[in-house]
């Protein structure tokens, strides 16, 4: 067993890439989220519930809140969500997202009530709306959000009300 470790888990060696250095797109994996992460490394998606206000939180913690209650529980999510807000990074030195750039970074609206921070992947940037449709999907055990079925308009131009857009390029 001494090679052995628990689902999930990410030491220190882990998080060093061949080409040297850190890396900072792994979870740190503990006690409390170990639920979460094991879960997203199956392909689902989990979030807190409070048995006292019955409401859904995330990110997860050992407390609600929205009422302080510590009635809280793990529950499946339904991995829909809508597009809140974006960024389209374009520069990022931190290992391995040098070489994923330009990546959108983003803000979603998870069915259950939640604002999560992601990614959405698997759609060009101009095709992203505010309030589009997204789906979750999992990247190395992390969820990550595209474009649900029939979200992304094929030809139309990115033409966000004043009042709606919400979109920042670094």
């Amino acid at each position: 067993m001494s090679g052995e470790r628990p689902s999930g888990e990410v030491r220190a060696a882990d998080r060093a890439p061949a080409s040297g250095g850190a890396r900072f797109d792994l979870p740190e994996v503990d006690a409390f989220t170990r639920p979460y992460w094991d879960a997203a490394a199956e392909g689902r998606l989990l979030i807190r519930h409070c048995a006292g206000c019955d409401r859904a939180h995330h990110y997860p913690r050992e407390f609600c809140p929205h009422c302080w209650s510590e009635d809280v529980c793990w529950r499946p999510a339904s991995g829909h969500a809508t597009l809140y807000t974006w960024s389209v990074v374009h520069r990022n030195d931190l290992p391995p997202f040098g070489e994923r750039v330009p990546y959108v970074a983003a803000v979603v609206d998870l069915a259950e009530g939640p604002r999560m921070m992601t990614e959405v992947v698997e759609c060009e940037d101009g095709a992203l709306r505010i309030g589009m449709g997204l789906e979750v999907t999992f990247r190395a055990g992390v969820p990550v959000f595209r474009p649900r079925s029939g979200a992304v308009p094929s030809s139309s131009p990115a033409v966000p009300s004043p009042s709606s857009a919400s979109k920042t390029t670094f």
